[in-house]
């Protein structure tokens, strides 16, 4: 499919994407980027690219395809240092989950004939490293792209075909409406982890020790979403700040009015509100999106640590492009 794949970045995504492009074949040759020694001691030894190199620029020096798997806040530093290698027909694209910086950061260094795809495949777990990929990590996710009006219709189309070969459902988005919508469904629930086991940790009438022995489900599945790379929800949170924060102040609202129900007794409220969001668990259900615990958030722990066995429950890759009526890139 492609001749050589640039990777810049090899964390759970871009291992990932290795591990894919390997077993698929949809790559003559992948260069892996990282700044580390170790990370890319750790690539060449478990065979997930042909080459490694600590410069940016060198990696992406003749690929067809360059995929930024970095934190939101290097993406335009490494779109400068890209940009003087790239050849004539490249296609440069992501995997960040907010698209509008992404796009103000990467397209400003591209040349004429260089074409942006930014990307998102909402899948992930609390993992990071080469080491945490696994090839099967986007079957049955979907994949959002957000390409501006301006952008190549063949270079979406390869991408596109990427995507799908990886087992994933293609949607063609808005980036601020993908922004608005990943900040419901994934970049509050991860906030609402990190404050939940955050408050919990700082509670002094119960200690820690209390805290791990008796977890529940729901606690434990919050840990593990608080597990998630730092870094990477750092910059999510500063750079899609605008949707969070409008998001967040929906959500302070609907806690306040809870809080009230529960202060006067008003068990009708809370029902009404508990059979609301079981109905909502339904249609995630239905969607086919059950195994993943938040939107681009971590998977179930048999998932994460067993893909063949996700494998084996999802029956098969769904492929398909949807479109929204109101997306760019007709």
């Amino acid at each position: 499919m492609f001749d050589t794949v640039a990777l810049i970045g090899v964390g759970l995504i871009g291992s990932s994407l290795a591990r894919l492009m390997r077993r698929e074949g949809l790559a003559r040759r992948i260069v892996g980027c990282a700044r580390t020694r170790r990370t890319r001691s750790v690539c060449r030894e478990l065979k997930l690219v042909d080459a490694t190199s600590a410069s940016p620029r060198q990696a992406a020096k003749g690929a067809d395809l360059i995929v930024i798997c970095t934190p939101v806040s290097t993406y335009g530093a490494i779109a400068a240092a890209i940009a003087p290698s790239l050849k004539p027909g490249a296609i440069v694209s992501d995997v960040g989950s907010v698209k509008r910086t992404a796009i103000d950061a990467v397209t400003p260094h591209l040349l004429d004939g260089v074409h942006f795809v930014p990307g998102h495949p909402v899948a992930g777990t609390e993992h990071s490293g080469p080491e945490a990929g696994f090839a099967e990590l986007f079957e049955g996710r979907w994949c959002i792209l957000t390409p501006t009006e301006g952008t190549d219709a063949a270079a979406v189309r390869q991408v596109t075909d990427l995507w799908r070969r990886a087992g994933s459902r293609v949607e063609i988005m808005d980036a601020a409406h993908h922004d608005l919508v990943l900040a419901v469904t994934s970049h509050l629930p991860h906030l609402i982890a990190y404050n939940i086991v955050g408050t919990a940790a700082d509670l002094e009438s119960v200690t820690d020790s209390e805290v791990f022995k008796y977890s529940a489900g729901g606690f434990r599945d919050f840990t593990r979403i608080a597990a998630s790379d730092p870094v990477m929800w750092r910059d999510v949170f500063l750079h899609n700040r605008d949707a969070l924060l409008e998001v967040l102040g929906r959500f302070n609202e609907d806690l306040s009015a809870l809080q009230r129900a529960i202060r006067r007794g008003q068990g009708e409220v809370l029902e009404a509100l508990f059979v609301r969001t079981r109905d909502i668990r339904r249609g995630v259900i239905e969607a086919g999106q059950a195994e993943a615990l938040l939107a681009g958030g971590p998977e179930t722990e048999t998932a994460t640590r067993h893909p063949e066995k996700k494998r084996r429950a999802r029956g098969g890759k769904p492929a398909g492009i949807r479109r929204r009526t109101s997306g760019p890139g007709r």
